[in-house]
């Protein structure tokens, strides 16, 4: 069986190009926990770590005794998060007033029946208060811009500039300024100045 690596399947969603692109997002499902406030603090560290551990319990599920049906080998799908401000009247720059829902998606043989039976398994095996948070949920974002964005955190207004510019110039506006990032690089392991992430926000057409 051929393993499914997202960014070859699904390369039009997770490598766009370092110019804005539009794209039409279909509907995923997404194992998703909500919080707000600084992400350098430790409880997005712990909202990370349930979502991460309760993806690898489905990755490693064919080793068990209770094999989802229709399972197939994949890559982990990237942590992505959706961003906006608890108070629109503050500085973006201000962490502390960031609220977020990070996600993982999942593959289509993950029903509601078997996050139940996952969350429960997790529960034990690595206990993290934020699983009691965590949620399994579509999301569909329908037409987008987007692009791949190069370098720090901080730089990103920068890629978010030229994108509302490529969006003016083709006749959409973009309609909040909630946005979404997918994290494709190892933060342990990459020099800020080569992160990858894919910038995205929804767009309508003027």
């Amino acid at each position: 069986m051929t393993k499914v690596d997202y960014k070859k399947e699904f390369k039009q969603f997770y490598m766009p190009k370092t110019v804005p692109e539009l794209v039409d997002v279909p509907n995923m499902m997404f194992f998703m926990v909500d919080g707000s406030g600084d992400p350098n603090g430790e409880e997005f560290t712990r909202a990370i770590e349930a979502l991460y551990s309760l993806s690898y319990a489905v990755r490693m599920s064919y080793k068990s005794e209770d094999v989802p049906e229709g399972y197939y080998e994949y890559t982990v799908f990237p942590l992505e998060g959706v961003w906006d401000l608890i108070d629109r009247t503050k500085p973006p720059t201000d962490k502390s007033n960031l609220k977020y829902t990070m996600m993982i998606r999942q593959p289509d043989f993950v029903t509601e029946q078997w996050f139940q039976r996952f969350l429960e398994q997790t529960k034990r095996k690595k206990p993290n208060r934020f699983l009691e948070k965590v949620r399994f949920e579509s999301l569909e974002e329908g037409i987008c811009c987007q692009m791949m964005h190069i370098g720090s955190f901080d730089d990103e207004p920068i890629s978010f500039a030229r994108m509302e510019a490529y969006c003016e110039e083709n006749g959409f506006t973009r309609v909040s300024k909630i946005h979404r990032e997918i994290y494709l690089s190892d933060l342990r392991r990459t020099k800020m100045e080569k992160l990858k992430t894919v910038l995205r926000f929804h767009v309508e057409k003027s």
